[in-house]
């Protein structure tokens, strides 16, 4: 079986097809141009500086490019970076397609929809769950391919369903915890609250930002889109305005991009569950490349730490 991307230690050599998922073209410190690519399989990621490029490069070397490449794993600044010997476009010959290299999911589209659906059916306020309902069903299948973000967490394929699925299993178990909450509140937060990134987003392959994703964001976009549905299905109230509260506090605050802090129950804790997950899913996947005694690379988005997988680890898996 040939060895995940993600799993090369320093040293070690480095051959086969890979994707491009953003190529970036910068300057070097002598004028001449270079290429930053991220090269992803289906295991993860790495960086690699193609020096000396070409305006030819840049448009072979373009994100969703397939590429064979040989090259050594290295390390720069305590990140993996992956020095290239060499490097050439993939040919319908090579038998590689785009899908080879994508990481996905660990549910089925169906598993996430059953699961989602059930999670609306429970919903009491007709309100809230027709506007739910509505938008899910506007941007379903956009909403079961696209990634959570660009890079950092959930970013592969149906990561943004799925990230709704793991808040909304964890909502229920808060709820149980504090019955004060409202959950047909709560559901719905969790379930539109990232659903602008249908828009905000390029697309579920090499995901960048679109005109709208630059200039407004997925917030704004979804609270635009709760209050066109809210007039679209006749809908006037206090839960349409509490709605899009949820939506534009969920980062909390407005350095992280939220322009009003949770001032609602659900809102606050909405934004911990948002926050939970995304950064378990950031540790779990950083440290399932790393075996027991390691430490990851640092990982920028979790305050640029190196994490440590524990020893006994090993063990309590075995056991």
């Amino acid at each position: 079986m040939k060895k995940g991307l993600a799993f090369y230690k320093v040293g070690e050599m480095v051959d086969g097809f890979f994707l491009v998922k953003s190529s970036v073209k910068g300057t070097a410190s002598n004028g001449k141009p270079f290429l930053t690519l991220i090269l992803q399989d289906q295991t993860g990621d790495v960086e690699a500086k193609l020096w000396d490029s070409s305006p030819e490069d840049e448009e072979l070397y373009a994100a969703q490019a397939i590429v064979k490449l040989s090259g050594e794993m290295g390390n720069y600044r305590g990140k993996m970076q992956l020095k290239l010997k060499a490097i050439r476009p993939a040919t319908e010959l090579d038998g590689v397609k785009i899908s080879d290299f994508l990481e996905t999911a660990p549910l089925t589209q169906e598993e996430m929809v059953e699961t989602i659906t059930q999670y609306i059916f429970e919903m009491k306020n007709p309100n809230i769950q027709r506007i739910t309902r509505h938008l899910l069903k506007k941007y379903q299948n956009e909403f079961l391919e696209y990634p959570a973000a660009v890079k950092n967490h959930h970013e592969f394929v149906s990561g943004l369903a799925f990230h709704v699925v793991s808040m909304l299993n964890m909502a229920r178990s808060f709820s149980q915890l504090y019955p004060s909450l409202d959950t047909d509140l709560l559901y719905s937060g969790i379930i539109l609250h990232d659903l602008g990134k249908v828009i905000e987003l390029s697309g579920p392959v090499a995901a960048s930002y679109t005109l709208e994703g630059k200039l407004l964001g997925h917030i704004t976009i979804m609270v635009n889109e709760i209050g066109m549905a809210a007039k679209e299905l006749e809908i006037a109230g206090e839960e349409v305005t509490v709605l899009q509260h949820l939506v534009l506090s969920h980062h909390s605050k407005p350095e992280w991009g939220s322009p009003k802090q949770p001032l609602i129950r659900e809102a606050e804790i909405l934004h911990m569950i948002d926050n939970f997950d995304a950064r378990m899913n950031m540790m779990d996947r950083a440290l399932d490349k790393v075996q027991p005694g390691e430490f990851t690379d640092k990982q920028f988005a979790l305050e640029n730490r190196s994490l440590y997988k524990p020893l006994f680890h090993a063990e309590f898996a075995k056991n």
